[in-house]
């Protein structure tokens, strides 16, 4: 069975380098098999953290926000409070592979924010979840960024709920220039924080990666 661990929520909101021991004590659990596969759920500290294939100029120039290069795949991103971050810790062996892992993010997603009347689309050739308009641009309103060490996964998922969008434009949001990026609040009209949907979030996760006994 799979566990959900709440890191924290606003105003407790957890900085990134605490997350990221959180993330790597648990993974090495889960790597020994002494924890079950694990959920972590929490809000971070506004932060941007820059995955292996950022380009310089992607990055923010003399921002007050401070930028972590993080060991995950991927590019530049922003994590704050008002996101919902999630970084599940499971087996990718008993799923096929990492691609199927991702996928299987993004269509839990989708789910879980389409009874807030927002519709998510998957985008061949790009990850995360978007959201398409009439014109056939997209804004994305969840990132993927997930790296596989010892056959477990680290990293994993933002979901973009009430927060601002301003810190988007200090930077080239995962190095995708001709896409915007929205919230489940722009898009629902509806003030809807991490903290009242992170029960939704973990029921939806074990629904869709819950391991079945042999």
């Amino acid at each position: 069975m799979s566990d959900v661990l709440e890191a924290g929520f606003a105003p407790a909101t957890v900085p990134y380098q605490e997350g990221w021991d959180l993330q790597r004590r648990i993974h090495a659990e889960v790597v020994a098999g002494t924890r079950a596969e694990t959920l972590i759920l929490l809000e971070h500290e506004a932060v941007f953290t820059a995955g292996s294939r950022t380009a310089p100029h992607e990055r923010p120039r003399g921002s007050a926000t401070p930028v972590i290069d993080v060991d995950r795949g991927g590019k530049i991103t922003w994590h704050g409070p008002g996101q919902l971050v999630g970084y599940p810790i499971i087996r990718v062996s008993d799923r096929v592979d990492a691609v199927a892992v991702v996928r299987g993010l993004e269509r839990m997603l989708i789910d879980l924010i389409a009874p807030f009347g927002v519709a998510g689309v998957q985008i061949e050739g790009r990850s995360g979840v978007w959201v398409q308009r009439a014109d056939g641009s997209a804004d994305k309103i969840a990132a993927i960024g997930m790296r596989v060490q010892k056959g477990v996964t680290m990293h994993g998922f933002a979901l973009n709920c009430n927060h601002s969008l301003d810190p988007y434009a200090e930077i080239v949001a995962c190095g995708i220039s001709d896409a915007g990026v929205t919230t489940i609040a722009r898009e629902s009209g509806r003030d809807i924080s991490p903290a009242a949907i992170k029960d939704a979030t973990a029921s939806a996760f074990r629904d869709a990666f819950e391991r079945i006994p042999a």
